[in-house]
């Protein structure tokens, strides 16, 4: 089976969490790339309230075979109770983009 890749999207409350989680998940190859955007505004639910929050987005490249891994490494190092962590497969792009994902996270391919 070919390597699905998939983009993970995660919020983070702050600069120095979204780092450690990008640089942990490249480093441990369950992710081939993470690209942390700052200046989100997230108006959410919580615990009966609206509520109002800075935060920054975590476009984390992926593979499906891996993403429970991922996810589990994720819930470790984010502070968040109930983090975003939301996986979207990629229909298509680049191959050359698609192959540099699939050799870059996980086991080598």
């Amino acid at each position: 089976m070919s390597p699905s890749p998939l983009i993970v999207l995660c919020t983070c409350p702050d600069l120095a969490t979204a780092e450690r989680i990008a640089e942990t998940v490249v480093g441990e190859r369950l992710a081939a790339c993470v690209n942390i955007a700052p200046g989100l505004t997230s108006i959410y639910r919580w615990e009966g309230q609206i509520q109002r929050d800075a935060e920054l987005l975590l476009l984390i490249k992926t593979r499906q075979e891996i993403y429970p891994l991922l996810e589990a490494r994720i819930r470790e190092l984010h502070p968040y109770q109930t983090p975003e962590i939301v996986a979207l497969p990629i229909q298509t792009g680049s191959a050359a983009y698609l192959d540099w994902i699939a050799r870059n996270s996980g086991a080598p391919v």
